[in-house]
């Protein structure tokens, strides 16, 4: 469904420089040749089918979900204070409790329906709406209550959930202390038993302990589940999860419990964020969620998972929905900042350039394509990454696909689409903000609103840099394994095999193929570029070299001292984020290219292959210096990039408005005047003065025009 009304097709309007350009040929910016695309594409984009299947498998849910993000009633305010705002969102809570929006995420004897797919994917619509009402049923449901669901048995389950959906029990999560921050493994709160009153005493220790950035904790929780180190008969069992009152009916402390206010922050300011402290505060045996480890009345402790190691990141894993549910709403957050730019930019016009009476529309500009396209083409692939990985959280939490393996992979996957797509919204967002000029800039027009409250995304539910080390870990072990797979007599072959390989790679003889097949031939580069084929071997090739390249450098800490593997592996850090950042890249890659196989439309599958295609030649020449320096391409494939990613640009130009469209941002979600009319509107007006002023006998007459008719009066005489 389109939702801006442009007065114009999406093609650009007969007349424009753009469009005479494209006729003419001319255009040192155009493309000429079989490439060159006729006035509106001859392939059109199916918008309701690619809409469609960027709905995934949960599209009842997500247009229900998208009704619900365009009421004013949940939409974020533009003026509150952060007290005000923080009401505000704790009354739209309420409504979405009312509405049983996270019942999907319940097993069946909990009464829901054991659809964690569709509850995240319903999570992630309210993105649109205020990304502070997000946040905060993602801690009150999708933190708090889910770690009782992940964590707990069914007796746990039955006595505490009831009251955390409802919001009757409004709950804080936990984990992060101030002085350990995404290390939660050596978090400083202790739990300790008391075998005579089998109770669990809860205490902070130092200042650093202080639990800290915790949802709801400043004001309105009234429990939490708080995450420490589990010692009993003195002996430290590492960190498991426990769930503790912290507030009576009225909203005051209990007594132990200390908590402080975060205050105003730079964006999401509708949640209360808060400290938590515990002085001895002691709670009953029964308290310790023990799915993953459990104490007896004697102070016994059992698991059914004997490594200390295992065990933590097993319980972590249960949490990983949290990063799968911001990937998905940084991709939509993405999608709603390219509606309202694209939109105001096949509007707005400025600057004359060969029509003399009709200034230039700003998406009709070389530069204004290549700053929004390449990120329209970035959030399509995060779009069907996404629903890929949406489907690997449901089958592994649904029981249907769990598995040890299973989980590792789908926590493997959130960390590293989340850490992108995060990333990739705020760059989003900030060049949508400034390809709108002032405009954008306008809080009503929602940018810069926007860009606040996603910048924290980048650092919660795991810190980019960080999630991208635990992609890099396990790609690394992944490549150990296989040499593990190598008999013994055959490792140092493999090995030598292998970094003969990457030398050859350092060199220019495995360019020579490439050059000397394409001397004098841009076309036939630009041909095998655009082959999906050559593409993805570009990448994956990219993505196995570079964690072979880590893994051989750290192949001598087997060798060596803790201290000294620790070092050596901090002077390779940097090198561990590429090799995880190149697998991402290969990751969306594939989505996207599985994405457009699975749609019908033989228009709609040129059009997204085109966009596919600018999406992967962007990915390459953002990294092009390690092609050339790795020997993968050619120094006439690499020049040719450019020109050919230019000419996707223009192929492209009659077809952004259909691919904004595809995306389903609904006026209520856009909100954005600039976006809804109004700079047509000016536009009209505009261009309604000006034929006034040219059929008018006693408009002013330009000084330059004057000036022309004076000298071509004296040359007449």
């Amino acid at each position: 469904m389109r939702t801006d009304a442009p007065a114009s097709t999406t093609a650009p309007a007969p007349g424009t420089p753009a469009e005479e350009s494209r006729e003419a040929g001319t255009s040192s910016e155009t493309p000429t040749g079989p490439l060159a695309v006729p006035p509106g594409g001859a392939d059109r984009l199916d918008v309701e089918m690619v809409s469609e299947a960027l709905l995934g498998r949960w599209a009842d849910t997500r247009r229900a979900a998208r009704e619900r993000a365009a009421r004013p009633a949940l939409h974020r305010p533009l003026d509150a204070t952060v007290a005000e705002h923080r009401e505000r969102v704790l009354g739209q809570l309420h409504l979405l409790a009312e509405e049983e929006v996270s019942l999907p995420m319940l097993p069946e004897h909990l009464g829901g329906p054991n659809d964690n797919g569709a509850n995240v994917a319903a999570f992630e619509e309210l993105v649109v709406a205020d990304p502070s009402l997000q946040i905060k049923a993602g801690v009150q449901w999708g933190l708090f209550t889910s770690a009782i669901v992940q964590l707990g048995n069914e007796e746990q389950q039955r006595a505490w959930v009831p009251d955390a959906m409802s919001l009757e029990t409004p709950g804080a999560f936990a984990m992060t202390e101030i002085g350990h921050g995404s290390d939660v493994q050596s978090l400083a709160t202790t739990a300790t038993y008391d075998p005579a009153t089998e109770e669990w005493v809860l205490n902070t220790p130092i200042r650093a302990a202080w639990k800290e950035f915790l949802g709801n904790a400043a004001l309105h929780a009234r429990a939490a589940t708080v995450f420490a180190r589990l010692i009993t008969r003195g002996v430290d069992h590492g960190v498991h999860c426990f769930y503790v009152p912290v507030r009576d009916a009225e909203g005051e402390l209990l007594p132990g419990v200390a908590s402080e206010d975060d205050g105003p922050k730079g964006g999401l300011n509708g949640i209360d964020n808060g400290r938590l402290a515990f002085d001895h505060v002691r709670v009953p045996r029964t308290h310790l969620l023990n799915r993953y480890g459990n104490v007896a009345a004697d102070g016994t402790y059992t698991s059914p998972i004997e490594s200390p190691g295992r065990r933590f990141f097993t319980m972590l894993g249960t949490l990983v929905q949290g990063r799968v549910s911001l990937d998905g709403s940084a991709i939509r957050a993405s999608q709603l900042a390219l509606h309202i730019a694209i939109t105001y930019a096949t509007q707005r016009r400025q600057f004359t350039a060969a029509d003399p009476t009709e200034e230039t529309v700003l998406m009709d500009y070389q530069t204004h394509l290549h700053r929004l396209l390449p990120r329209l083409a970035a959030t399509y692939a995060g779009a069907f990454a996404h629903e890929q990985l949406l489907q690997a959280f449901d089958d592994v939490f649904s029981g249907r696909g769990d598995s040890p393996a299973a989980r590792e992979d789908l926590e493997t996957l959130a960390a590293a689409l989340k850490p992108t797509s995060t990333r990739l919204a705020l760059d989003t967002i900030q060049e949508c903000r400034e390809a709108c000029g002032g405009a954008g800039f306008m809080a009503e027009n929602q940018l810069v609103g926007l860009h606040q409250d996603l910048d924290v995304y980048a650092t919660f539910e795991g810190d980019n840099t960080v999630l991208l080390q635990l992609v890099a870990k396990r790609l690394l072990s992944d490549y150990t394994s296989e040499l593990r797979s190598v008999d013994r007599a055959g490792i140092g072959r493999f090995i030598a095999q292998r970094a003969e390989v990457l030398a050859k790679r350092h060199t220019p003889w495995a360019r020579l193929g490439q050059d000397i097949a394409d001397r004098g031939s841009p076309r036939r580069a630009f041909d095998s570029m655009r082959q999906a084929e050559f593409q993805e071997q570009l990448l994956a090739d990219r993505a196995r070299v570079k964690v072979e390249e880590v893994a051989l450098a750290l192949r001598p800490t087997a060798r060596m001292s803790p201290a000294d593997a620790a070092a050596e592996v901090n002077k390779h850090q940097v090198e561990m984020l590429e090799a995880a950042r190149a697998h991402a890249d290969l990751v969306r890659w594939r989505a996207f290219t599985a994405g457009i196989a699975a749609i019908e439309d033989e228009g709609s599958r040129a059009v997204l292959t085109d966009v596919r295609d600018l999406f992967g030649l962007t990915a390459i020449e953002d990294d092009l210096a390690w092609f050339l320096l790795s020997g993968m391409i050619s120094a006439q494939r690499g020049r040719q990039i450019g020109t050919d990613l230019r000419r996707l640009l223009w192929r492209l130009r009659p077809h952004v408005l259909d691919l904004v469209a595809a995306f389903d941002i609904r006026p209520g979600h856009v909100r954005a005047p600039i976006a809804l009319g109004g700079e047509r509107e000016r536009q009209d007006e505009a261009a309604e003065h000006a034929r006034a002023q040219r059929a008018s006998s006693t408009a002013p007459v330009s000084e330059k025009v004057l000036r022309d008719r004076e000298k071509a009066a004296r040359r007449g005489a």
